[in-house]
């Protein structure tokens, strides 16, 4: 109903039949109310005009959810985050972790009542209007795309990494590795979403394998005491200092701040990218079988996976590498943690291994992307009033966006050009930083859709309910506003700040504008 009144505005004659005003997006938009709450309709009633396939399995979702919350942060980044403020690190972790989980809350509360939407984001525009929707929407697909371009470039690179400890120089041939890569990827989301799932599970169960190794291997190294030389580790300039495995190392000298406040705040804005794209289980409802049983556990899950695969593996880390250990390189890169602790134990080809998984790692983001850009794009073009946007509107024969999906990896397979041009890559890196930063709004109106949304007569007390939403809530959207002031604090990461709050003014500017002179001219052709 909403996309008549929409089409509505380019009409210059309404028909004498029009029903009362029953078709304007001000009558559909919810209203508040502190009234009564809404029953939860059937999935197969909500389905009516979902043409994706629902072959996502429990088993998928859940490693899905797993694989949203590991990226190649925890891996390679990690090193600079312990860097920065040492041991407390961990709280954190723990504490962006915690929001984040509030975040998916939010979103699976929203998807519980209606897993039928292709993506959170059109709640955006169904609780907060077409203006903030238009801009929630085209700025979440730039910014996956711009993504895409930074990861495929990840892959690249991790490749010749990988192939640099055996030897063998394979810098010339980035160009092909990303081809060969985004067109493999291409392929498995274009096939059907049952085979996307398969590889997500085989992807995620890789990196788990990773990480409990990792773990069990600090463990042993713990309980016997371990004592280690020094060592020439794997992407550090010089060696490391000899040193011994235990609890102590992370006790001894404990402050929370140790190299002052201005670094702990820093850190936040660090761990909180390293979360980044969490949120991905929310892309998938709509193509998930039985959503209401298997979202749920899905999103409560979340907590469990951030102690383990992250509080865990920083836990295990700085148990056998003091933090104080964890310096730049003369380019500001730092070693994998992952690396140390099994070159530590002995394993001097844990390089190739933990490469491996981060290739992996970033083969698996890249592939989520695919899928969520694909999806986000399908919703946007089914819904435009542009015919040329329509054509990409369209399902496949295999019951997957497949046009949607094609366009956004051809803008990512830009990236290989973008970079052969050192000034272009200059203004993409700007872009790209700042496309981070985009995530943080996108965030904070799901958010205030969520608040809408409680208030709103389509409210579900049945439903997967968000606890102490009030406060949970607010907690969420000052968590947010913070983490992006603290772009502001360091020179490498307020360009990203101000090119966000230019892309908010601007383009959210436009949508809202837009939005509004729509609306007038609607009111006038109806008689209002």
């Amino acid at each position: 109903m909403e996309r008549i009144a929409e089409r509505n505005t380019h009409c210059l004659h309404v028909p004498a039949t029009l029903p009362p005003m029953a078709e304007t997006r001000e009558e559909l938009r919810p209203r508040s109310s502190a009234a009564g709450t809404a029953g939860l309709d059937s999935v197969e009633a909500l389905d009516s005009d979902n043409e994706m396939e629902r072959g996502l399995s429990n088993r998928h979702v859940q490693f899905i959810a797993i694989g949203g919350t590991i990226g190649t942060g925890l891996f390679l980044g990690s090193g600079k985050s312990i860097s920065l403020t040492g041991p407390s690190i961990v709280f954190v972790y723990i504490l962006v972790g915690v929001v984040m989980f509030l975040l998916m809350r939010a979103i699976g509360e929203m998807m519980y009542r209606d897993p039928s939407q292709h993506t959170f984001i059109n709640f955006v525009e169904r609780y907060l209007g077409h203006g903030w929707g238009k801009f929630a929407g085209w700025s979440y697909w730039v910014a996956l795309v711009l993504l895409g371009m930074t990861e495929i470039t990840a892959v690249s690179t991790y490749f010749v990494t990988f192939f640099e400890t055996f030897g063998i120089d394979v810098s010339a041939w980035k160009w092909l590795i990303e081809a060969c890569f985004l067109v493999a990827l291409v392929g498995i989301n274009l096939i059907a979403v049952k085979v996307f799932g398969e590889v997500e599970f085989w992807f995620s169960m890789i990196k788990i394998t990773l990480i409990v190794a990792m773990i069990a291997t600090a463990v042993v190294m713990i309980v016997i005491g371990y004592h280690y030389p020094s060592v020439q580790i794997h992407g550090a300039d010089a060696p490391t200092p000899a040193g011994h495995a235990g609890f102590d190392n992370i006790l001894d000298g404990f402050s929370i701040a140790p190299n002052g406040w201005l670094a702990f705040l820093m850190s936040f804005q660090m761990v909180f990218f390293a979360y980044e794209m969490i949120e991905f289980v929310g892309v998938t409802v709509s193509e998930t079988k039985n959503p209401r049983q298997v979202l749920p556990k899905a999103i409560n899950q979340i907590i469990v996976r951030i102690l383990i695969f992250y509080v865990g593996a920083l836990v295990a880390i700085m148990a056998i590498v003091p933090w104080r250990n964890f310096t730049a390189n003369e380019d500001g890169s730092f070693a994998s943690p992952f690396i140390m602790v099994f070159q530590y134990a002995g394993l001097n080809w844990a390089s190739a291994l933990v490469f491996f998984v981060v290739i992996t790692a970033a083969s698996s983001a890249l592939n989520s992307l695919l899928y969520s850009a694909g999806r986000h794009l399908y919703q946007i073009a089914s819904e435009s009033h542009s015919p040329t946007l329509q054509k990409v509107g369209v399902v496949s024969s295999h019951k997957v966006p497949a046009r949607a999906i094609l366009v956004s990896a051809a803008l990512i397979m830009l990236s290989p050009v973008i970079n052969a041009f050192p000034q272009v890559s200059s203004a993409f890196v700007l872009f790209s930083s700042a496309s981070s930063a985009v995530f943080l709004f996108i965030y904070i109106l799901t958010m205030v859709a969520h608040r809408k949304y409680r208030q709103s007569p389509d409210f579900a007390a049945d439903g997967f309910v968000m606890p102490a939403w009030r406060v949970t809530n607010t907690i969420a959207i000052a968590f947010f506003v913070f983490v992006y002031a603290t772009l502001f604090l360091a020179d490498d990461t307020r360009g990203s700040g101000i090119a966000g709050l230019v892309w908010l003014v601007l383009f959210g500017g436009y949508c809202l504008l837009h939005e509004h002179f729509q609306n007038r001219d609607l009111k006038g052709a109806l008689g209002r």
